[in-house]
């Protein structure tokens, strides 16, 4: 696992989103989901270049049930974007990593 991605927990994720002082990029996936796969290392490399601005962490929809369904996941990968403790920015499916920074207001 890459040390700068968070695993959320239906526990942890409260946690993560209220006290953080930057972004936090939620992934929702499931290991099942091969679009899922497709975005992790564009989400590694995005937790990586950008550790000291904001925070990405993983949900995984089969193991935490209640989180996707609080958060109205329907489709995987869903991204979302928090900053505050709100939600600012989601994007459903798999795309090139300047799209994803783009619709997560993340440009370069």
């Amino acid at each position: 696992m890459n040390p700068f991605v968070e695993i959320a927990t239906d526990t942890t994720f409260d946690a993560v989103i209220q006290a953080a002082t930057r972004p936090v990029i939620v992934d929702f996936w499931a290991a099942w989901c091969q679009p899922c796969l497709r975005v992790n290392p564009i989400l590694d490399a995005l937790a990586e270049e950008r550790a000291d601005a904001l925070t990405v962490a993983k949900v995984n929809v089969d193991e935490e049930p209640e989180l996707a369904r609080r958060f109205g996941i329907q489709s995987i990968p869903t991204l979302i974007r928090f900053d505050g403790g709100k939600e600012t920015h989601r994007v459903i499916g798999v795309y090139p990593k300047s799209h994803l920074l783009a619709q997560l207001g993340l440009e370069e």
